[in-house]
């Protein structure tokens, strides 16, 4: 029987996978699922994080790592961790009530002026250093954003300023307490990191999986092209590094599963994933995503899930 999780992704974010949970779950390796175990999970792009918030409650996991490049995000995973999340849900609690009987244009002008403050206090707090009252306040900004912008984006420009502009919702769910305190609940004793994938090297061997979720390869002619910018760019050359790196811990021993864009959605002749992981076993799964700016634009499409079992004719030669 499925159980009623109660812990789900605290922030909306760009290429989540809350829709792909079953075709992730029903993939993951036989010893895990046949003994409801997993020694070291490891997601070295947390982002949303609903594979994470999924797993860790349906397996008993020994050990977990989390790692994400954007330290606002990890900031915020910390917080809710933490002994101050009361703190922080205090913080949104007020600004969700200040900020939902609003009209729109002033609603903007509150969201206007939180995104300034954000950008204006940025260089001036090490994201990374011991929590204080002026971390929490970070966060709580973060999370306000999240809910209030355009389409839940997180996208600076070049300066590393929060650039994404107010959205438009009747009651956006700024403050909601039973998910943050579920949040807090699987995150204890999770070890949050902030860095680039690498930074979970030391932790990849063998009785670990690791469920890895790169910045997605853009399909030439559609929204990926503008859904998923960021500060630092991931090209091919990145993928194929990242390619290197899932061999590399294949031969340590792990369970690795990735996912990405399917190239031949839009080109049938791009095999660009199939020679990186031709080693591999690649499977295309549907996905609803919007991959253009118009509604005809939207509909299925698939994407790949790599793991690293070899090819059925491998293991049947």
């Amino acid at each position: 029987m499925e159980r009623s999780l109660s812990a789900k992704p605290v922030l909306k974010w760009a290429g989540g996978k809350r829709q792909l949970l079953p075709d992730i779950l029903g993939r993951l390796p036989d010893a895990v699922l046949r003994s409801g175990k997993i020694s070291t999970y490891v997601e070295p792009f947390l982002g949303g994080g609903a594979v994470f918030f999924d797993v860790v409650q349906r397996f008993e996991i020994g050990r977990i790592v989390l790692n994400d490049y954007n330290a606002d995000l990890t900031l915020v995973y910390r917080a809710i961790q933490s002994t101050h999340v009361e703190g922080l849900i205090a913080t949104l609690s007020e600004m969700q009530a200040r900020y939902h009987p609003l009209t729109h244009e002033q609603r903007a002008e509150v969201f206007y002026g939180v995104r300034n403050e954000y950008n204006r206090t940025r260089p001036h707090l090490d994201l990374a250093g011991d929590l204080g009252s002026a971390h929490i306040e970070r966060a709580a900004m973060t999370i306000f954003l999240n809910k209030t912008c355009f389409n839940g984006l997180y996208r600076v420009n070049s300066r590393g300023d929060y650039n994404v502009p107010h959205g438009r919702y009747v009651r956006p769910d700024i403050c909601n307490e039973d998910v943050l305190m579920a949040a807090h609940r699987v995150l204890q004793g999770a070890e949050i990191r902030t860095g680039s994938y690498e930074n979970v090297d030391d932790v990849v061997d063998e009785g670990a999986f690791v469920y890895l979720d790169p910045p997605y390869r853009p399909l030439p002619g559609t929204a990926s092209f503008t859904d998923y910018i960021q500060k630092a760019t991931f090209g091919d050359a990145d993928q194929e590094v990242l390619g290197s790196w899932f061999a590399t811990w294949h031969e340590r021993g792990a369970a690795l599963m990735l996912s990405n864009n399917d190239p031949k959605a839009t080109d049938p002749a791009d095999d660009f994933f199939d020679d990186l992981y031709e080693a591999f076993e690649i499977h295309r799964i549907q996905a609803n995503r919007a991959i253009n700016s118009d509604g005809e634009g939207r509909g299925p499409i698939t994407e790949i899930l790599v793991t690293n079992t070899p090819k059925k004719k491998e293991r049947e030669a």
